[in-house]
C-alpha cells in the first residue's frame, strides 16, 4: 500500500509539473549596476570548518567585483600567506536574513568560468537555525571542472541520511552553454520544487506521503547563496595553472507566488 501511495503521489506531481506554470509577482531584483554589491541585500559568506564548499571562503576584496553590470566572484591560489594560510581563496555572497523566498521563484543568469577543480554554485538554505540537512538544501546550479552540464539537486534528511534518493529522484542534470550565459531557476511550491535551465522546466521534486522523516522540509523561507568553490571530494583536485577562475552573475530575481 505504501508503494502504491508513493506511485500515486509521483503521478500527481508529474501531472501538476506538466500543467500550466504558476503565476508569480516580481518582488526583488539585482542587476549589479553600482560600483560594488549592495550590502543591504548581500553579505560575504564567512569561512568555517567542515564542509568542502566553505573551506576557502575569504572576504578579500580581490575576489569580489562589480564590472559592466556583472557581479564577479573569483577563486584563486592564495599568494598572501601572511594574511591567510589557506591554499586557495574563494568569493561568495548570500542573502541570509536579508532576502528570502518561501513560496515563489528564484532565477539567476550567470556565466561560469571553467577550470580543473572549480566548483561554482547557486543554491538555497533555510533562513533559520536548523541543523543540516534537516532543514533542506536546494541546489539551483552546481558545475564541475569543464563539464557542459549543470547539476540541480535536493538534499534533506530523507535523501542524505536515510539514502532515499530515488523515491522520488532527488536530482538531475541539464545541458548548458558552457561558454555563455544561462538562466538557472527554481520554483518553491507547497507541494514540489521545480527546476529549470533557460526556461526549460524539466525536473520536479514532489512532496509525497511517507512515514520516513524529513522528505519535504521546504515550507519555510530560504535564502540564496552564490559562490565560487575550489576543490573537494566531489570535484577533485585543482590545477593551479588554470586559476584564477571567475563566475559572472548578470542578474538575480526573486518572485512571490500569486494566490
Amino acid at each position: 500500500m505504501k508503494i502504491l501511495t508513493t506511485l500515486i503521489a509521483l503521478a500527481l506531481s508529474v501531472a501538476s509539473f506538466a500543467s500550466t506554470p504558476h503565476k508569480y509577482r516580481l518582488v526583488w531584483q539585482d542587476h549589479f549596476n553600482g560600483k560594488t554589491f549592495d550590502s543591504r541585500s548581500w553579505t560575504k559568506i564567512p569561512r568555517s570548518a567542515g564542509a568542502d564548499w566553505k573551506r576557502y571562503m575569504s572576504p578579500a576584496d580581490s575576489l569580489y567585483a562589480v564590472r559592466d553590470g556583472k557581479l564577479i566572484l573569483r577563486g584563486a591560489v592564495n599568494t598572501n600567506h601572511e594574511a591567510d594560510t589557506a591554499q586557495f581563496v574563494t568569493g561568495g555572497l548570500y542573502t541570509k536574513h536579508k532576502r528570502t523566498v518561501k513560496y515563489g521563484k528564484v532565477e539567476v543568469r550567470a556565466k561560469l568560468g571553467r577550470a580543473q577543480g572549480a566548483w561554482p554554485a547557486i543554491w538555497m538554505l533555510p533562513d533559520e537555525d536548523i541543523q543540516w540537512p534537516n532543514g533542506g538544501e536546494i541546489d539551483i546550479m552546481e558545475h564541475l571542472n569543464h563539464d557542459n552540464i549543470a547539476y540541480q539537486t535536493i538534499h534533506t534528511n530523507y535523501t542524505y541520511n536515510l539514502k532515499l534518493q530515488d523515491t522520488p529522484p532527488h536530482g538531475k542534470t541539464h545541458s548548458i552553454d558552457r561558454d555563455g550565459y544561462n538562466t538557472y531557476g527554481v520554483e518553491l511550491l507547497p507541494d514540489s520544487i521545480v527546476f529549470s535551465v533557460n526556461g526549460d522546466r524539466y525536473f520536479s521534486y514532489p512532496r509525497i506521503q511517507t512515514d520516513k522523516e524529513g522528505q519535504f522540509p521546504f515550507n519555510r523561507p530560504f535564502y540564496l547563496l552564490i559562490d565560487m568553490q575550489i576543490e573537494g571530494s566531489w570535484v577533485g583536485k585543482a590545477d593551479h595553472k588554470q586559476l584564477p577562475v571567475e563566475m559572472e552573475v548578470d542578474w538575480v530575481k526573486f518572485y512571490e507566488l500569486k494566490e
